[in-house]
């Protein structure tokens, strides 16, 4: 979300939002430790419950195309936990509809106002008991397709819960053609990354930064073709790595991982896409060439209709083509 919406959001429904979402804004956040992540989750709570309905789901569906659109992304996958907001419209089962009805009308129009087209995740929480992500699953089923859910995934802390535990939800997903996405590999290390590649059978991993700490755990992951959505601002204000540089996007390139570059949660990192490719050529060093084949895997990586996809790649190479 934007933060003057979370702000207008909470000034209509007669919220007070934590001053770091207000006058101190950007928050300052750290997850080296258990409090740190508490801090994280206090905030991103306060922000989520602050959307309270259909009017307000849909406006940050649109507006989050719209915003990543105005940067030049082509196509944006949100992941969304429908039961945040069942309390409001009736259900998870009317959650996930407004979201997919939504989506389906930023894709109608994407053309006419410049914004990016839309792709739902629906996503479990490991802190939640695994049999409500095997109701999670089977709804995710009812809807997949291209234009419908594309994607299962599980977040939220991972050093919570036992990652095992969530397999039977993921085979539901799996028999379903959704795209498999957990996180693994920001909070802990490459253990985390190997569980969840041999029990979960990734097709993305949000984050796995961290399998560059066993090369073994890393090669696993490029053999299986598994893609990693690396957040470099994310890592950083959550305390994984203590400056830029340190973020292993280089490491993770010259081992031939399928990177798809993210900004994780603009709202509490003030950090979106663009600055992660910004960070990429300044920070990491990255050429013309490497930035270009880092956006088009970012767009292999994705659940985007075919024809986005090539439409993008050949802009792209016009780009990369293009003098300096």
């Amino acid at each position: 979300m934007r933060v003057e919406t979370v702000r207008d959001m909470a000034l209509g429904h007669g919220m007070r939002l934590p001053d770091s979402l207000r006058g101190a804004y950007p928050p300052r956040l750290s997850a080296a430790d258990e409090r740190g992540w508490f801090r994280f989750q206090r905030l991103y709570d306060a922000a989520r419950h602050c959307v309270r309905g259909e009017a307000d789901m849909r406006r940050i569906v649109r507006e989050a195309a719209l915003d990543d659109g105005a940067e030049g992304s082509r196509w944006l996958e949100i992941q969304v936990d429908p039961t945040s907001y069942a309390p409001f419209v009736g259900g998870i089962t009317p959650a996930m509809e407004i979201v997919l009805d939504e989506a389906r009308s930023v894709n109608s129009t994407a053309d006419e106002t410049g914004s990016a087209r839309v792709g739902v995740l629906m996503a479990a929480s490991r802190i939640r008991h695994p049999l409500e992500a095997r109701t999670l699953a089977r709804l995710a089923a009812q809807y997949a397709g291209p234009d419908g859910v594309v994607g299962f995934g599980l977040s939220n802390d991972e050093r919570r819960g036992d990652t095992p535990d969530f397999a039977p939800a993921f085979r539901i997903a799996e028999r379903a053609g959704l795209a498999l996405v957990p996180h693994a590999g920001e909070l802990l290390g490459p253990e985390s990354v190997a569980e969840t590649l041999a029990t979960l059978r990734p097709d993305r991993l949000g984050h796995g930064v961290r399998s560059t700490e066993d090369p073994r755990v890393l090669a696993a992951i490029v053999e299986a073709g598994v893609a990693l959505e690396v957040c470099p601002g994310s890592n950083v204000s959550l305390g994984v790595y203590r400056e830029a540089p340190d973020v292993p996007l280089r490491a993770l390139l010259s081992a031939g991982a399928t990177i798809a570059l993210g900004a994780d949660d603009p709202l509490l990192f003030d950090s979106r896409l663009l600055a992660q490719y910004e960070t990429a050529r300044i920070v990491h060093g990255l050429a013309d060439p490497e930035i270009a084949e880092l956006a088009r895997s970012s767009f292999r990586a994705s659940r985007a209709p075919q024809q986005v996809v090539d439409s993008a790649v050949a802009d792209i190479d016009a780009w990369l083509a293009a003098p300096a």
